[in-house]
C-alpha cells in the first residue's frame, strides 16, 4: 500500500531524469494530471498523455532535456507530506531560486505553479519545489 502517491511520482521523475530516460510511466490520478500539466506549462517536460492499461490508467510523461543533453529538472523535492501538510498564502509565496525554479500548489482552483498563484492571489497546499 502506497501512503504518498505524489512523492512516488516525484521519485519516478527524479530517477528517470537521473538515468536520462525519454519517458516515465506512473499511475494516473487527478492531482498527478494537474502536476504534469503544470510541469508542461512551465517548460520542464515536453508533454504528457494518459495511456490505458490494466488495472489502472497510466500517465506517460515525456521528459525534456537541453540541446546538449543537460537536465532541466535538477532538483525535485516534496514539501508537504501526509504527516506534515504545508500551506501558504499567496503573499507569502517567494520565487524559488530567484525565479529559476517553481513551487507547485494545490489550490481551490486546481493545481497551479507559484507564479500563477501569486498572479491570481491564490493560496493552498505547497506540494513540491523543483529547479
Amino acid at each position: 500500500m502506497m501512503t504518498d502517491p505524489i512523492a512516488d511520482m516525484l521519485t519516478r521523475i527524479r530517477n528517470a531524469v537521473r538515468i536520462e530516460r525519454a519517458t516515465v510511466d506512473l499511475p494516473s490520478s487527478k492531482v498527478k494530471r494537474g502536476l504534469a500539466e503544470v510541469l508542461k506549462r512551465e517548460g520542464f517536460i515536453w508533454d504528457w498523455k494518459e495511456v490505458e492499461s490494466e488495472p489502472v490508467p497510466q500517465i506517460r510523461i515525456e521528459l525534456k532535456y537541453g540541446p546538449n543533453g543537460e537536465r532541466l529538472i535538477r532538483h525535485i523535492r516534496r514539501v508537504s507530506s501526509p504527516g506534515r501538510r504545508v500551506y501558504s498564502r499567496s503573499v507569502r509565496l517567494r520565487p524559488v531560486l530567484g525565479g529559476l525554479g517553481i513551487s507547485i500548489l494545490s489550490t481551490s482552483s486546481g493545481v497551479v505553479s507559484d507564479r500563477e498563484a501569486r498572479q491570481r492571489k491564490l493560496g493552498g497546499e505547497v506540494l513540491c519545489e523543483l529547479w
